[in-house]
């Protein structure tokens, strides 16, 4: 795999969702055995905006949580923005576009995670007051921005991240020995061309797929196959392959040896640029196997949105209305039934239907 050129194309990153097993089951426990260092971003929370409400809610909560301790301690919910990003030369900052934002909502007492994709040409507030498509977000101020971004429109009080290049996916993928997915027909042609294109561009060759069916995929194959968007489903489907393969590689890295789990982390390290500390992950490690993924979903929900080209910003996915967007994705993370959505969200759900509604067939 030495010698590989970079890719000059851009593609939808699952190495991004990699990083939710990496962090969030404690797979980079490994770096205390290997000379690589991931490379560490301090934030500055500051910078971070997080709804007032929402702000006073957690505050309380953490009050609440101290006098629990004596009796019985909870850790409760651990959200994680997940940003994968069309790098050149691992800049990995500002400048680009996040093609895969993902939240992934980690239950630290039940050890279950819950991951939600949002579409990247959401037509959202990019926290700056502005209004466009929320992967612009972390091209105009990085990862401060893209969490502001997700914080104030979803009413999540994010403050950690991780961001990933793409180089070093089909390496991790392949270090595990591939990936069980079941393959439809009409998927076929599609993966291959993205295959053929991938091999020309990085000049290697590649295996086609041959046969519909449940099937071992290797690096090449798996990534080929999270680019496809031409089926039945288009953007939506991809980002729902993307969190399918999440879920393959979470089953397949549980009953991997030590020594492939450090094969696995040692490719993706160079690609890697997060707030998280790494004795954060470490202290989870006795629990890796008690990690399941139980819900993926997408952002905007499917029955509250709608597609629309909004002048000059071109094609959008629409959320009609946040509001209630927001009230499903709180019950779907946090088992909140009726949550009620705070003021600046209200604000900003009429905002986007004011800017919006004319070019809504």
């Amino acid at each position: 795999m030495n010698g590989r050129k970079k890719w000059k194309f851009g593609v939808p990153l699952l190495i991004l969702e990699f990083l939710v097993l990496v962090t969030a089951v404690g797979i980079l426990y490994v770096i205390t055995t290997t000379t690589n260092e991931i490379e560490r971003t301090d934030i500055d929370e500051d910078n971070i905006i997080i709804n007032e409400e929402v702000a006073e809610t957690k505050t309380k909560n953490k009050e609440e949580g101290k006098k629990e301790e004596a009796v019985e301690a909870k850790k409760g919910y651990r959200n994680i923005a997940l940003f994968g990003v069309d790098a050149r030369d691992n800049e990995l900052g500002r400048g680009t576009r996040s093609d895969t934002i993902i939240i992934a909502s980690i239950n630290q007492d039940t050890h279950e995670v819950k991951l939600v994709s949002v579409y990247r040409d959401t037509y959202l507030n990019l926290g700056n007051d502005s209004y466009n498509k929320c992967n612009g977000a972390y091209a105009k101020g990085g990862p401060e921005q893209a969490i502001t971004m997700l914080n104030i429109n979803l009413d999540l009080d994010i403050t950690d991240y991780v961001t990933v290049g793409f180089s070093g996916l089909i390496d991790a993928i392949d270090c595990l020995g591939g990936i069980d997915m079941e393959i439809t027909e009409s998927e076929i042609n599609h993966l291959n061309n993205y295959q053929l294109c991938m091999a020309e561009e990085m000049g290697v060759d590649y295996t086609p797929v041959t046969k519909p069916g449940l099937q071992t995929l290797n690096g090449m194959q798996a990534t080929a196959y999270c680019r496809i968007r031409y089926t039945k489903g288009d953007d939506f489907r991809r980002a729902e392959r993307q969190r399918d393969v999440l879920g393959a590689m979470m089953l397949k890295a549980k009953d991997a040896p030590l020594t492939t789990l450090r094969d696995v982390v040692t490719a993706v390290l160079p690609n890697v640029n997060t707030s998280l500390n790494v004795n954060e992950v470490i202290s989870v490690l006795g629990t890796l196997a008690e990690y399941n993924v139980v819900a993926s979903e997408g952002f905007p929900f499917e029955s509250e949105r709608t597609n629309a080209t909004i002048g000059s910003k071109g094609d959008c996915i629409i959320p009609m209305t946040l509001e209630e967007n927001v009230v499903m994705l709180h019950e779907l993370l946090f088992e909140e039934k009726n949550y009620t959505p705070s003021r600046q969200v209200n604000i900003m759900s009429g905002e986007i239907t004011q800017q919006t509604e004319e070019y809504i067939p």
